[in-house]
């Protein structure tokens, strides 16, 4: 009987085993997701935190410009240097600007096989166009002047806040940031349709910058909103700004790609920028706009405004102040400088993050549905009384003629403002630049140094006060192309697929019928990364990601080295990792997991101690040997490479890409007065000369900031081991 027992169970016994051997491999397989969710948000971590810190950068680059032009008198050298990113685009409003930015002198070689789009353009004109960029052909100059200049003819009559309706029988298409990406736009077309009247976009910004095809992205969006105005619609974005454009690429590419007539090109998208509306509403509604919104916004406020003024939404407004007889005074006309050198009676200067409390706006514009009579009206006019309004509005007549030029425009100091230019400056800074947080509040954004970052309860009043069921909005890349947030009333939407590096995320873009409920396209435009397994692509990102973080611990050794020996009084050359890790952070100012970092950055340690100095010295990246009387002068070239980028090309005023020894020394006059430290001329002149390949006497930016580019020694990292 015994026996017999055992014969019975020996099925149950492997069947045991069976799911003792499942219920492993099981674990096993959670804990190795597991390593790999962990690996790739430190990855994203570390890229949006480099990501954050330049733009934060650039922005403090910015206001240490309007500081000089505050502090110094308009004769100083410095002064002068920066004084034109401040000043409106005069030629623009000049009555002749059609003369300046005329195509029709600039001949078309019989050798030019490209397209010739005719005028008006036809939907034929534009396929033309999208097939000779997917085939990596240039449009002549000619033609991008001529689109670009009917493109603002267009521009300048249509409403800061596009109005677009739903219907049974068709979808809006949705699509966030596209940073220069041209193959992410092709294959939204490949997938969803190229856009007409049955089959109406909206592109919410950020359309240039950090891509190689941003030119090739505007003229394919333009020739669409030339082609169909009633159904394509584009926002303005934080990187639709000439100076964002200095350190981001934009600039750079246009003048690679259009050396002789780049310059002009570039005028004339300073206005077309300032131009595009700041928002779009989808049957009242649902909201989309660039970056977000604040405590003080108001749509009313925002529809009313007049946006071509703001050529740069980075220009802080200038405030006109009253005296206590009550006459108004404007600083910024006061040209006598004192005895010591500086201006009289300073104008008020903001920073994109100026502190909330610092001006009450909930009096100064209060609050209404979007069904009030602002903006309700509008939709029950006919086209044409809209477009003849807004000519009105911009200062022209029916037949697109010219507003008379403003004795202002000639000097970036002259000229009133009033309080509410600041109000309007801050309506469209917090629409481009903020970012949602998961905490009740609103508080300055000083992550990226411009905008804020607002809350649920924030999301709950303004939707509510404008009777919005939700916000749509770009500006931060997601994982997944898409994210919800804030009980699913703010959804962020960014069509730029491996951002950072490929396989870094997904493009995503939204189709939303009548019933405003959004459906979601997922795509990657990399073929390499859509034949990755997920092991080979967080692999891949994560090498990108930690050769970007090096760089940032090899350009800043020598402050890493200073706050090392703090916590290693008796110089043993070892601290521990806690030490190691509070120092790196306190240097870099990330905001990274250093310890979950710290087996990919630190080969070994000894009983938790880390050699900082054999650590530093690991450090597998080459610079250039140049005979520098002072070497110090080399790191801060590295920290602030592309701070010296943005001031070079600031600098070169005719965009030829030289500059002189002198404007040379006096770019890093400029970046030492704003970095507070002292650079000796005998180390510029050394820097310049040694970089001088042809003994020329001029410096071409373009090779010397190659020269200097970081190039790590081993670039087969090995993958971490899970």
């Amino acid at each position: 009987m015994g026996c017999g027992l055992g014969k019975s169970n020996l099925p149950l016994e492997k069947f045991d085993k069976a799911i003792r051997a499942a219920l492993l491999i099981q674990r096993w397989y959670r804990q190795y997701v597991a390593r790999l969710e962990m690996r790739r948000r430190y990855t994203w971590n570390i890229f949006q935190s480099i990501e954050y810190a330049g733009e934060q950068d650039q922005i403090k680059l910015y206001n240490f410009f309007a500081s000089l032009m505050e502090h110094f008198t308009p004769a100083s050298s410095e002064r002068n240097l920066i004084s034109h990113i401040f000043r409106k685009n005069e030629i623009c409003c000049d009555t002749d600007w059609e003369r300046y930015f005329s195509y029709s002198s600039v001949e078309v070689p019989d050798s030019y096989n490209g397209p010739r789009p005719t005028f008006p353009l036809t939907l034929c004109g534009v396929l033309k166009l999208v097939e000779a960029f997917k085939h990596k052909q240039q449009l002549h100059a000619r033609y991008v002047l001529q689109l670009l200049g009917e493109t603002w003819r267009l521009l300048r009559i249509l409403p800061n806040i596009n109005q677009v309706s739903a219907c049974h029988n068709k979808e809006i298409t949705i699509c966030g940031a596209l940073h220069g990406h041209l193959e992410d736009l092709l294959l939204i077309f490949y997938k969803n349709g190229f856009p007409s009247s049955e089959k109406p976009y909206v592109f919410n910004g950020d359309f240039v910058d950090r891509g190689k095809s941003s030119l090739e992205i505007l003229l394919v969006l333009f020739g669409f909103l030339l082609v169909f105005p009633n159904d394509v619609h584009l926002n303005r974005g934080n990187h639709e700004d000439h100076i964002v454009n200095l350190r981001y690429g934009f600039t750079k590419e246009v003048l690679g790609k259009y050396r002789v007539h780049g310059k002009k090109i570039l005028k004339l998208l300073q206005k077309i920028f300032s131009g595009l509306p700041l928002a779009t509403l989808i049957d009242h509604k649902v909201l989309i706009v660039h970056g977000g919104i604040s405590d003080t916004t108001n749509l009313d406020a925002i529809a009313r405004l007049d946006r071509h003024k703001y050529v740069s939404a980075l220009r802080p407004p200038k405030v006109t102040h009253h005296t206590a007889n009550g006459l108004k005074t404007q600083a910024a006309n006061d040209k006598r400088g004192d005895a010591d050198g500086t201006v009289q009676g300073r104008r008020r200067v903001y920073t994109l993050t100026y502190k909330r409390s610092a001006v009450n706006h909930s009096h100064d514009h209060p609050r209404h549905s979007l069904h009030s009579q602002h903006l309700s009206g509008q939709i029950n006019w006919s086209v044409e009384e809209e477009l003849k309004r807004r000519r009105r509005l911009a200062g022209f007549d029916q037949y697109y003629g010219e507003p008379a030029k403003s004795d202002s425009d000639s000097d970036p100091e002259s000229g009133e403002a009033t309080e509410e230019d600041e109000l309007e400056w801050k309506q469209i800074v917090d629409i481009l630049w903020s970012d949602p947080m998961p905490q009740n509040g609103c508080i300055p954004n000083e992550v990226r140094g411009g905008g804020c970052y607002w809350g649920p309860d924030v999301t709950e009043k303004v939707l509510g006060t404008h009777d919005l069921q939700l916000l749509v909005r770009s500006h931060e890349c997601k994982q997944e192309g898409y994210e919800f947030c804030h009980d699913r009333r703010v959804l962020t939407i960014f069509s730029a697929s491996n951002y950072y590096e490929v396989g870094s995320n997904r493009g995503a873009y939204i189709r939303m019928g009548h019933d405003l409920i959004p459906h979601f396209v997922q795509y990657q435009a990399s073929k390499t990364c859509r034949e990755l397994t997920l092991r080979q692509s967080v692999g891949w990102t994560e090498r990108s990601a930690l050769r970007a973080l090096k760089e940032q611990l090899f350009v800043h050794k020598s402050d890493l080295m200073s706050a090392f020996q703090e916590f290693d009084p008796n110089n043993t050359g070892r601290i521990s990792l806690r030490h190691w890790a509070s120092a790196t952070e306190r240097v870099l100012n990330l905001g990274l997991p250093w310890r979950v970092l710290r087996p990919q950055l630190i080969s070994s340690t000894q009983s938790g101690m880390v050699d900082y100095q054999q650590w530093i010295q690991e450090f597998s990246i080459t610079e250039p040997k140049l005979e520098i009387s002072d070497n110090s002068i080399l790191e801060t070239m590295y920290r602030n490479h592309c701070n010296l980028e943005t001031i070079f090309r600031i600098i070169d005023t005719d965009h030829s890409g030289l500059i002189s020894f002198e404007e040379f020394r006096q770019t890093w006059k400029l970046l030492s007065s704003h970095l507070k430290m002292e650079i000796s001329d005998k180390a510029v002149t050394d820097l310049a000369q040694s970089i001088d390949f042809n003994k020329d006497g001029s410096i071409d930016i373009n090779e010397f900031m190659e020269a200097f580019r970081l190039v790590h020694l081993s670039t087969n990292l090995q993958e971490p081991r899970l």
